[in-house]
């Protein structure tokens, strides 16, 4: 596993880790193969020397739109309404891209909280595609504030509070059979902290 040295990579390796355990739940494989190393180092890599991009939020709310209407957190279908991944307060957009459904409970608890710092404190991992989302507007902010070559280091003496919880951006994520892929539905599978996908 390569030591994120800046902001972006450190952003680049969790996207690139989460693109890879993606593949795998796609191939139904169940564990990490090849194939899926391939994946993450290629677009790792591709990603740090602006040979390949972020894909847009595009294709993610076209899955929304598939995806059985059901809380994005728990995958209950009871009580939903709108809510930010990345919440307002925190200065997360009032756009589709940041909003998901979630059930009363879960809309409850997280309240203001970052979505990573919440789903750490119930000991769960967040499902892949919510995870992408909160990926990719980290990523587009730090973009717009000139923040990806900052390196680690440094951010605590940059005096910018971040909107996302950088510190709590996964590096390492569970095997494949404890991942969620999809929100709600049959596909909801268990979620915890076990880690893997050095």
């Amino acid at each position: 596993m390569p030591k994120p040295r800046t902001i972006g990579e450190s952003l680049y390796w969790s996207y690139a880790n989460l693109a890879m355990m993606e593949g795998v739940l796609t191939d139904g494989a169940g564990r990490l193969g090849r194939r899926h190393y391939a994946i993450r180092s290629r677009l790792y890599s591709g990603l740090c020397n602006d040979t390949m991009s972020v894909r847009g939020f595009f294709d993610d709310e076209k899955m929304k739109l598939r995806l059985p209407k059901a809380c994005w957190y728990c995958g209950s279908p009871e009580n939903l309404s709108a809510d930010h991944i990345v919440p307002q307060a925190q200065r997360g957009k009032d756009g589709g891209e940041n909003l998901v459904y979630a059930c009363r409970s879960c809309n409850s608890s997280k309240g203001s909280k970052d979505m990573l710092i919440w789903m750490a404190s119930k000991g769960r991992f967040p499902p892949l595609y919510l995870l992408r989302r909160y990926l990719k507007m980290a990523i587009e902010y730090c973009r717009e504030h000139n923040l990806m070559d900052v390196p680690l280091a440094e951010v605590a003496r940059l005096g910018h509070e971040l909107p996302f919880a950088l510190d709590h951006i996964p590096h390492r994520y569970p095997p494949a059979r404890l991942l969620c892929k999809w929100v709600g539905g049959t596909e909801q599978k268990a979620c915890d902290k076990e880690g893997t996908g050095e």
